[in-house]
């Protein structure tokens, strides 16, 4: 048997089992990550996060990204903050730059928690992407009692539909349904969204090839937009999720500012056959 030492940290809940390649090559296939990620019989986690070195001069690391469904994604924003954390303690610093699959992010760590800049958003149709050109103001979409939604990509896809009472929506249940709709070819995270102030906006959200989630930090920055986009709210905001509250800045240079808290649970080994 082999041992592969882990990390687990979380961002408000939205967990992690974070490993380290940046020395020696570490490969997962989808039946160990979903090994892993199980919450029964592994670590259990949303995502797996396999540190790598980067391949960009400006970035301090690569940060590898897999749902808990075995599934390879660019982007996840708690997950940044995480490892950004992890890598400011180690450099004794206060910034670096995470490469990821959808592109350099820059981080910073601030007195309210770790900042990072996902730079723009982006609402074409063929940039989300979505399988046919609509208006992503309004999307021609419905899943029971949710409807209209506003489509936006922040390193990946996101559907926002507003609502006037969040704990009736049953997203769990509409969730997957619209994560695997045919308007999304590469799926999407489904967000719920009630406006509660023109800053404070509250969000359940589905994320695509995990489920349910405590927290998320693209989806919080995908509700901003979306409500900035609708007139709904200002361009910085409280976000609250299930597992706590993220800052979101959509600020005048179009760039999308996540800012919130990370922390470590554990660590321990995982053992492989070799």
């Amino acid at each position: 048997m082999g041992k592969l030492t882990f990390i687990k940290m979380h961002g408000l809940g939205n967990d992690f089992v974070v490993f380290d390649a940046r020395i020696k090559k570490i490969k997962f296939d989808a039946s160990t990550v979903r090994a892993i990620a199980d919450r029964r019989t592994g670590v259990g986690c949303d995502q797996l996060i396999v540190m790598e070195p980067a391949h960009s001069r400006e970035a301090d690391l690569f940060m590898r990204i897999y749902n808990s469904d075995g599934s390879e994604v660019d982007a996840c924003g708690n997950a940044t903050r995480c490892i950004a954390a992890k890598i400011m303690d180690e450099n004794a610093t206060d910034q670096v730059t995470i490469e990821t699959g959808a592109g350099l992010l820059d981080t910073k760590r601030k007195r309210t928690g770790i900042t990072v800049n996902f730079g723009q958003a982006y609402d074409d149709w063929k940039a989300i992407p979505l399988s046919r050109e609509l208006n992503t103001l309004h999307v021609d979409l419905s899943e029971g009692i949710l409807s209209d939604p506003v489509c936006v990509n922040i390193g990946n896809p996101h559907a926002v539909f507003f609502v006037d009472e969040l704990e009736s929506v049953p997203l769990s249940k509409l969730g997957p349904k619209l994560e695997t709709n045919a308007l999304f070819p590469e799926h999407a995270n489904i967000e719920a969204v009630q406006v509660m102030t023109r800053n404070h906006l509250k969000v359940k959200v589905w994320e695509r090839g995990v489920g349910i989630t405590q927290a998320c930090g693209t989806g919080a920055c995908a509700a901003l937009i979306a409500a900035c986009r609708r007139g709904y709210a200002d361009r910085h905001a409280e976000v609250e999720l299930a597992g706590g509250l993220i800052l979101v800045e959509w600020n005048k240079d179009n760039q999308v500012l996540m800012t919130g808290p990370t922390a470590t649970s554990f660590t321990g080994t995982w053992q492989f056959k070799i």
